[in-house]
């Protein structure tokens, strides 16, 4: 992990378009906007990444979902709580930086996994 993800701090936190999308700027200058969706899936809750390797659960039907409120955790960190009621997911610094540049990419291997697991997005 680059110096600049693990020292990036956020200088603007928005949420956008109704809840759909989460918009963080870092004073790094790298700026970007997280979709609720991925946020949702991906969340580093034990709920979604279970207690340990191996242990991850996949969440799916979560392409409406929003956020519905947000909450700083210290200064280190948010809880998003989702108005699916989900809400122990803590998203540090670091997490959100990862799920805003790797994106594209965390979509697709989630589309994969719901697509070879018989199931659907929607």
């Amino acid at each position: 992990m680059s110096s600049t993800v693990t020292n990036a701090w956020p200088t603007d936190i928005r949420v956008q378009q109704g809840g759909t999308e989460l918009h963080v700027a870092f004073d790094s200058g790298e700026q970007g906007t997280i979709t609720a969706e991925l946020l949702r899936v991906e969340s580093p809750s034990a709920e979604v990444k279970g207690h340990g390797p191996g242990q991850e659960q996949l969440v799916w039907g979560k392409s409406k979902v929003k956020i519905g409120k947000v909450e700083a955790v210290g200064n280190y960190a948010l809880r998003l709580i989702f108005d699916d009621g989900h809400s122990t997911g803590i998203y540090t610094w670091p997490y959100l930086m990862k799920l805003m540049r790797e994106g594209d990419a965390l979509m697709a291997a989630y589309d994969q996994k719901v697509k070879a697991a018989g199931l659907s997005r929607a």
